[in-house]
């Protein structure tokens, strides 16, 4: 079966509305699974619970089908979501512009030329959906 993974903030934020709204959309159209991934950093502390995310889309989406959330812990946001990306065998990955826009700025500090869409088909051959949020 297919996999979507789409990583959020906690609480929701409107891109991160925007991009889960967008992953649900490909979800639904491709009878995938899909895992709802926040990233709960060890510096912040803020303990987010699974209970808690799948509250907080609920609340803003309804009941999603063959949907797991995760809430991973970690140090580097863009470290842990790739864990989780690898770890879950995603098919898809539905990143907002600002994620995205981060990772090239991690990248950059190893490649000439970051191109996260191209980087992470390459090393985890998964399909990189941006979603830009309007506004």
């Amino acid at each position: 079966m297919t996999r979507v993974v789409v990583p959020v903030r906690y609480p929701l934020s409107k891109h991160s509305r925007a991009t889960l709204s967008e992953a649900i959309r490909i979800a639904k159209d491709r009878e995938a699974e899909l895992t709802v991934l926040h990233v709960d950093l060890y510096q912040e502390n803020r303990g987010v619970t699974r209970a808690e995310l799948k509250r907080a889309v609920e609340a803003s989406f309804g009941p999603l089908e063959r949907t797991r959330y995760v809430v991973r812990r970690g140090f580097l946001v863009e470290e842990t979501i790739l864990e989780e990306i690898a770890a879950d065998e995603a098919d898809v990955v539905v990143l907002g512009s600002k994620q995205a826009s981060r990772w090239r700025k991690m990248l950059r500090r190893f490649l000439d030329d970051p191109d996260i869409e191209a980087y992470l088909r390459e090393k985890l051959d998964c399909t990189v959906i941006t979603v830009r949020a309007d506004g």
